[in-house]
């Protein structure tokens, strides 16, 4: 692990080493807004500020509405930066092949190529992970994935880390959810596969319902400079060794930049991190 300038942390992307900024930013939910001008406006500041915090892996699906063509927008207004890791997805219900499906994307982001396309939810992933390696192949895109959410498909997702040729599965993972810990993550280490772990905050209801009735407690401060729950919960995920990347989702530029802090050194040790399990559990 090691700090870009500005001192967010990056891990290296095992299959060719290349550094990735240790929080990156989710699109689920919170991207789809069609075409209001102000919310247009909005989201594009939360992307202004994520690359001014030294980000660089944003993720969507066309699973998730406008999600896309408001990625777009952003980038045609504020510019595509160097650092832009830019991670899709191709999906069934989307229809046509996954060359398709990746073509069309590629001009809703307005983008000549994808970073990383991924195989949503596991969907079809026999049909599309071929395609996807022959694209990697050609050079149209640089990394091939799958995804799973919500904890779900652990088993079939097991097997494709096991016996395919990936560079990324994406999981759900955080603190109250950390069933990923008994085999994904020690395979993903094993296999030197990236992990990008979906739901931080476990779609807003984990980070919502702490914020209510507790503080940060001063141990955690003290131990690894924590200020924020932000810190607290995205610092336990990325400081797990086999995970490269969070994808928290806002619609809000403060709470970009809490989350952005959270990349920064340092991160709990594994004691630390048991004594933040015990905490959490204890409430």
């Amino acid at each position: 692990m090691s700090a870009e300038a500005g001192g967010l942390l990056t891990k290296p992307i095992p299959s060719s080493g290349k550094a990735l900024p240790v929080i990156g930013l989710g699109t689920w939910r919170t991207f789809n807004v069609g075409n209001d001008p102000e919310l247009l406006h909005a989201r594009s500041e939360v992307v202004r500020a994520f690359f001014d915090n030294g980000g660089g892996l944003i993720d969507s699906s066309p699973m998730y509405g406008s999600a896309p063509d408001v990625i777009g927008y952003a980038l045609k207004r504020l510019g595509i930066p160097a650092s832009l890791f830019s991670a899709e997805k191709v999906w069934s219900p989307a229809g046509g092949s996954a060359r398709e499906q990746v073509a069309r994307l590629a001009e809703r982001w307005g983008v000549k190529h994808f970073d990383l396309m991924q195989v949503h939810n596991l969907t079809d992933w026999r049909e599309y992970l071929p395609a996807l390696r022959e694209m990697k192949a050609a050079g149209t895109i640089d990394y091939v994935g799958v995804t799973t959410s919500h904890g779900r498909r652990h088993a079939e997702l097991e097997q494709i880390m096991a016996s395919e040729d990936i560079d990324f599965a994406q999981m759900t993972y955080n603190i109250t959810h950390r069933e990923v810990e008994r085999r994904l993550l020690p395979l993903a280490k094993e296999r030197g596969i990236a992990v990008i772990a979906n739901r931080p905050y476990d779609g807003g209801s984990l980070i919502k319902g702490l914020k209510r009735r507790e503080q940060v407690p001063e141990w955690a401060v003290k131990e690894f400079g924590c200020r924020t729950w932000a810190d607290f919960l995205l610092k336990f995920i990325v400081s797990h060794p086999a995970v490269n990347c969070a994808i928290p989702a806002t619609t809000r530029v403060d709470h970009l930049n809490e989350n952005m802090r959270a990349g920064r050194a340092p991160l709990p040790s594994p004691e630390t991190r048991q004594r933040m399990i015990k905490y959490i559990e204890s409430l």
